[in-house]
């Protein structure tokens, strides 16, 4: 049985791709959906000029679905491209966004294809946990009150969670940023075969959004 990994590069769903790794599955295909729309409600948008490179260094095949990233009409735009492929399952990042997670179901049920979800309802701390032991994944985006520019590049560590425990006392933030607090990029994951680099790297700032611009994967 064969399998594509939905993915923004983000920890979530590189994480998600390696569980699914772990338990035996064939991933073949890493598949990014790209929106036009920055305020898209399934898909991010921030660096993913990375995940070539990640299904570069993890010998799968790069697809990219291309969509406006308006609302139900992007899923049409994903359902279009997971149809194309020859693949049996998908495996999808979702931990607590029932949006996310009913829309890619109906997809795939509508495909005829199984539905992989590892992280569903995971506890957020232990999913980050595991995170900073497996992989090194940093914050690229941050998007609420508490979560400043000196977020950005930080490193999914034990010492940034105590961090982002602190911000949730006070913020009531979700620590896996699953309600868009923050967004990540994994640059090394055990499905690797050796950690992903950038060559530049810029802040871009927008009232309480700040976004880490990266460039140059290689």
């Amino acid at each position: 049985m064969t399998w594509a990994a939905l993915t923004s590069g983000g920890k979530d769903s590189i994480l998600s791709c390696q569980k699914a790794l772990d338990s035996g599955k064939t991933v073949e295909y890493l598949v990014t959906a790209r929106p036009k729309n920055r305020d898209s409600y399934m898909f991010h948008s921030a660096n993913l000029d990375v995940v070539p490179v990640i299904a570069d260094v993890a010998g799968m095949e790069y697809v990219e679905i291309l969509t406006e990233g308006n609302k139900e009409e992007e899923l049409a735009d994903l359902e279009s491209g997971l149809g194309a492929l020859d693949v049996e399952g998908v495996i999808a990042g979702a931990v607590a966004s029932q949006y996310q997670a009913d829309r890619v179901k109906a997809i795939t049920d509508r495909l005829g294809m199984e539905l992989f979800t590892p992280l569903w309802h995971m506890d957020t701390e232990l999913l980050l946990k595991e995170v900073a032991q497996r992989m090194d994944a940093r914050i690229i985006v941050t998007a609420a009150e508490g979560l400043d520019a000196s977020f950005l590049g930080a490193r999914i560590d034990n010492e940034l969670i105590q961090r982002l425990k602190r911000v949730a006392t006070t913020r009531r933030i979700n620590l896996a940023g699953e309600g868009g607090e923050y967004e990540s990029i994994t640059l090394n994951a055990p499905f690797y075969s050796r950690p992903i680099t950038y060559s530049s790297s810029e802040i871009h700032s927008k009232s309480d959004r700040h976004e880490l611009v990266l460039g140059g994967f290689a």
